[in-house]
């Protein structure tokens, strides 16, 4: 997809669908409009792909919405990271090149892509902490039941560890763009770079969080003993 195309639609539609879903938060009656309202026209690849990965943002900001929390907003928050590392590597093409280290145009590219990875991430947690719910509320009056809910809860919870963990490594790539520019950039985007630096910390230590917090659900020892040694790695790679 041409992104650069559509960029004016995606702008008018982020700011209009954000602006409603703020005032729905305050007032249950809007809410239900607003969700009709903001339903994507499923003959559109476009618009139900904007939906899509807008959807993880809106649930954050919707104070009223328990199924999205800190795992999506610390995605969000790298997807932020790296569209600002994107943005500051265009704007410092005009300063010479540092031999051994990516070029601008690289860094650009490298960034776009993770700031559209971590926002499918950020759905991807919304809908991996859902299935938990959805792995628990299912029945449990026969044996039948009861073995199979449990090893639905379990493929969830390992989901809901795995997720995060997949996007801590993404968040982990973005700091390290953002530092492969420290020093290079355009001074005038200096204080953006520093936002980068400080948004994509965040989401990588928020990730990290919602890794451990689900880990213990996790009943295999070897699989939770797994993810929790890709994590220290991801983070001791990071310099956390």
């Amino acid at each position: 997809m041409d992104f650069e195309a559509f960029r004016p639609f995606v702008v008018q539609a982020s700011l209009t669908r954000l602006a409603e879903a703020q005032r729905s938060c305050y007032d249950p009656g809007l809410r239900a409009d607003v969700e009709k309202r903001l339903h994507p026209d499923p003959s559109n690849p476009l618009e139900q792909s904007l939906h899509d990965d807008l959807s993880g943002f809106l649930k954050v900001l919707d104070p009223l919405d328990t199924s999205t929390g800190g795992g999506t907003a610390s995605a969000v928050a790298g997807a932020m990271a790296a569209a600002l590392v994107a943005m500051v590597a265009r704007l410092s093409k005009s300063n010479p090149a540092v031999a051994g280290l990516p070029s601008y145009d690289e860094i650009a590219s490298w960034g776009t892509d993770l700031s559209a990875d971590l926002m499918a991430g950020s759905r991807e947690d919304s809908e991996a902490f859902e299935a938990v719910r959805t792995a628990l509320r299912r029945p449990k009056q026969t044996e039948g039941e009861q073995l199979a809910r449990r090893d639905a809860v379990q493929v969830a919870w390992t989901r809901a560890a795995s997720v995060p963990l997949r996007n801590a490594e993404l968040c982990a790539r973005v700091l390290g763009l953002a530092r492969a520019l420290d020093g290079r950039s355009n001074p005038g985007a200096a204080s953006d770079l520093d936002c980068a630096v400080y948004l994509a910390r965040a989401g990588l230590l928020g990730c990290a969080a919602n890794v451990r917090i689900n880990l213990p659900s996790i009943k295999d020892p070897d699989a939770a003993a797994a993810l929790a040694r890709r994590l220290a790695e991801v983070l001791t790679a990071a310099g956390k």
